[in-house]
């Protein structure tokens, strides 16, 4: 099979029409959780996020939002090797990273360690937002893995 060949299955439902509430709340949540931080930043740790879900909805749309707001391709290229790839991201960023990481693998909590490390390279009210940004994008992988949202889609 070719890459041409390669179908996703369709769309289950419209979220965004058939829940518009819901839709616009989580809309309100996600401008939230960014305020005060790093445009850049938070666009990586959406996409390493998405990449963890296997939500190609939001990796395609954060990555080319993270285009916009200044990333390269190398970087973008890197993240999912975030972790080997010494040199590419700076320690909060990689802090922030290991942080979201634990977030969505919640399984066993989030470490000490890795919120110590993150609670040093963030003000607290800083490291809420990103712990906000954390739950939000997971929440946003659910209903788009959930729903079959079609990457490139509005």
């Amino acid at each position: 099979m070719t890459t041409n060949e390669i179908t996703a299955a369709p769309a289950r439902l419209d979220y965004a029409r058939t829940v518009p509430k819901v839709f616009r709340a989580m809309i309100a949540l996600d401008a939230a959780a960014r305020e005060g931080l790093d445009p850049a930043l938070v666009e990586l740790v959406q996409m390493r996020t998405s990449q963890l879900n296997g939500c190609a909805y939001c990796l395609d749309m954060h990555a080319k939002d993270a285009r916009k707001a200044g990333e390269t391709d190398e970087r973008i290229y890197l993240l999912p090797v975030w972790h080997e790839a010494a040199g590419v991201y700076s320690e909060r960023e990689r802090a922030a990273l290991a942080l979201a990481e634990e977030i969505t693998r919640i399984g066993g909590g989030v470490s000490d360690e890795v919120y110590a490390r993150a609670a040093a390279h963030f003000e607290e009210a800083e490291l809420a937002q990103l712990i906000s940004v954390c739950f939000t994008i997971n929440a946003w992988n659910r209903i788009n893995v959930a729903t079959r949202k079609t990457p490139g889609t509005l």
